[in-house]
């Protein structure tokens, strides 16, 4: 039987985390680079997380999340800059439109399945960035310039954690027991009374609301976007984050946006080679490791056992047990 990590250690975990990220941004013994790298990692954690919850744990392969961040991105720059309204009015206005997005998509398209609803949500992404492109409340190609920097740490960290929870929460309530059904088995859980389309469409719209909350969080940490940032290629580093971490694990969702976001800062010093080796890790990783690092698995008591055991020599089967 799987035994979560206790509350009492996650809990001082996180606050350790929090400290020496804070003291260290505080001393300046965290650079401006790394500063910047941890703020994206934050965002990529959620966009991640995010990703996984319709990808992972519902089943749905969706290629418009770019798409959602945007909208979350556009919609809290316009509160902010265009209205001078406050900041968290403006993560509420961005989730709610990135959420309204993923409802008036996710009604006609989850009814299709595998290829075909990736096409749909692919043509929703690159919508929504012609669309931007041609308004010019927003700023049309060049986008909005401007925006107030009020994001920090304590923010970022926040919002990764509230994501996280959100996430964690929903698959282990009934709903997201609903979800997992679906993803086994769409047409066995339709037999036994899950509403499958409810269930799709409300994975969906979380999932589009996260992607909001993230694109708000860019917006006002990097004060300029463009719509040009959100296209499909933003999609696929996500999708990437998620299928290295592991398609179905929330946790893997942190580890592979962790490992792939510090993968591409420390590339940045080799520009000419920086696509060869990003791609080349990526392959062996579709190799080596298909199901990605975690599989579906999260980090639990009897997971961290059964490493030491690996680590230690022995099967560390028993301990798991």
């Amino acid at each position: 039987m799987k035994k979560n990590l206790p509350i009492v250690f996650v809990c001082v975990l996180l606050f350790a985390l929090f400290a020496v990220v804070q003291v260290g941004l505080s001393s300046g013994f965290i650079s401006s680079y790394w500063e910047t790298n941890i703020y994206l990692i934050g965002i990529n954690i959620i966009l991640a997380a995010s990703l996984n919850l319709i990808n992972g744990i519902t089943g749905e392969f969706s290629l418009g999340h770019a798409g959602f961040m945007a909208v979350g991105a556009f919609a809290g720059g316009v509160i902010t800059l265009n209205l001078g309204l406050p900041f968290l009015l403006a993560i509420v206005v961005g989730m709610l439109a990135a959420a309204l997005a993923g409802l008036l998509v996710g009604l006609p398209t989850l009814r299709l399945r595998g290829d075909y609803l990736a096409i749909a949500t692919l043509g929703f992404g690159e919508i929504v960035r012609v669309v931007m492109m041609n308004i010019d409340y927003v700023g049309g190609a060049a986008g909005l310039m401007g925006i107030p920097a009020v994001v920090n740490w304590p923010i970022i960290f926040i919002s990764v954690v509230f994501t996280i929870l959100l996430i964690r929460n929903f698959i282990c309530s009934s709903h997201g027991r609903s979800c997992l059904a679906l993803r086994e088995n769409d047409t066995a859980a339709q037999m036994m009374g899950i509403n499958i389309t409810y269930y799709k469409v409300m994975a969906f719209v979380i999932g589009a609301a996260l992607a909001g909350l993230a694109g708000v969080l860019y917006a006002h940490y990097y004060t300029i976007i463009q719509p040009k940032e959100f296209n499909f290629l933003l999609t696929f580093d996500i999708l990437v984050m998620v299928m290295v971490g592991g398609l179905g694990s929330l946790t893997g969702s942190v580890v592979g946006a962790v490992l792939i976001t510090v993968a591409s800062a420390f590339l940045q010093s080799i520009p000419e080679l920086r696509m060869v080796i990003y791609a080349a890790l990526l392959i062996a990783s579709a190799v080596f490791r298909p199901q990605g690092l975690l599989g579906a698995k999260e980090v639990s008591m009897n997971l961290l056992r059964k490493w030491g055991g690996v680590l230690n020599g022995s099967d560390g089967s028993k301990q798991a047990q």
